[in-house]
């Protein structure tokens, strides 16, 4: 399986913003603006996320395959270039599946540049907090993962809490 890392991160993330399933969505909802080729759908998306978010080509193109043998999307040679269009199978997946669709674009709306930096920042700190622990978690005594779970459990409900008071946008 290819990897793609967080730019601010230094370790491996498999699925990056998206569930399961979400990319064939968000590819078709691409391709139904205009037709495109896998490297301008990578880079759509990698400015839809300010830069902290760029999916690799190992699940951009076979979902793009995938998509192809569905019959939802055909593609041609162009300069060198495999264009992919959304074919009226595909418009029709998008019709049918108009809520769900509406939801994972809702759901990929979170990043903005007002703060981006903050963001970027904050994941960062995610990313040394498990680095940290995933080096030296398997050392410690009973005692000791004790007091982690405390500190995990109290850090959890306080951002539990900062999340559920946050204002929706």
């Amino acid at each position: 399986m290819s990897y793609r890392r967080y730019p601010l991160s230094s370790r491996p993330r498999t699925e990056g913003p998206f569930r399961r399933g979400f990319l064939k969505h968000i590819i078709l909802h691409y391709l139904e603006e205009r037709p495109r080729h896998g490297y301008e759908i990578i880079k759509a998306l990698e400015e839809r996320f300010h830069g902290l978010y760029v999916p690799s080509a190992g699940s951009v193109y076979p979902t793009l395959q995938m998509l192809g043998e569905l019959g939802f999307v055909t593609s041609v040679e162009q300069e060198g270039k495999r264009v992919y269009t959304i074919t009226e199978a595909g418009q029709r997946f998008i019709a049918e599946h108009k809520d769900q669709q509406k939801g994972i674009l809702e759901h990929l709306g979170w990043v903005s540049p007002e703060n981006i930096g903050d963001l970027g920042r904050t994941l960062g700190e995610f990313d040394k907090l498990a680095e940290l622990l995933s080096r030296g978690i398997r050392r410690l005594d009973t005692g000791k993962l004790e007091q982690l779970r405390r500190v995990i459990s109290r850090a959890h409900e306080d951002m539990e809490g900062i999340l559920r008071t946050q204002a929706p946008k």
